[in-house]
């Protein structure tokens, strides 16, 4: 007996996943909200990359999945706004390194506070089983070959 499910339950469990994805969509701008007039969603991306440690410029383009003369913009964006820094790379001085300033580091800890917060606030609100949700997006999260929490995504979240 097979365990897959036939084409309505599919579409079902399609349309809910899409459900989902805007909902958490809409948590993520709205973590944003405090800090969206001085940093737009893809500067924030860029900020959570350097925030896990400084990088080339090469290498940030590469884990963005952009151009590097795109991530160079978002860099220049950052830099006029304190977010990040830029040294000269010790080993070869034509290269430089990019990473996140004081400044760049809390406001990735406080956006992504407030995101936690408020989907803690909807996780407790949830009617299921909370192994049932763990289980379910783990699964998911396997079937889209995400990378464990902490380890750098091409996203940069």
């Amino acid at each position: 007996m097979s365990t897959e499910p036939g084409p309505a339950a599919h579409d079902q469990v399609v349309a809910a996943v899409l459900r989902a994805s805007r909902a958490l969509v809409g948590v993520s701008s709205r973590s944003l909200a405090e800090v969206e007039d001085a940093l737009t969603m893809t500067q924030f991306r860029t900020l959570v990359v350097l925030d896990e440690g400084p990088v080339g410029l090469a290498p940030l383009a590469a884990r963005l999945g952009v151009a590097p003369s795109t991530a160079l913009r978002t860099v220049e964006r950052l830099l006029t706004a304190d977010l990040a820094t830029r040294t000269e790379n010790a080993r070869d001085r034509r290269q430089v390194v990019i990473a996140a300033s004081e400044e760049g580091q809390r406001v990735v800890r406080a956006v992504t506070e407030r995101r936690r917060e408020e989907i803690a606030r909807v996780v407790a609100r949830m009617d299921a089983p909370a192994g049932d949700l763990v289980a379910a997006f783990d699964a998911f999260a396997d079937a889209v070959d995400l990378p464990e929490a902490g380890t750098p995504t091409v996203l940069g979240w």
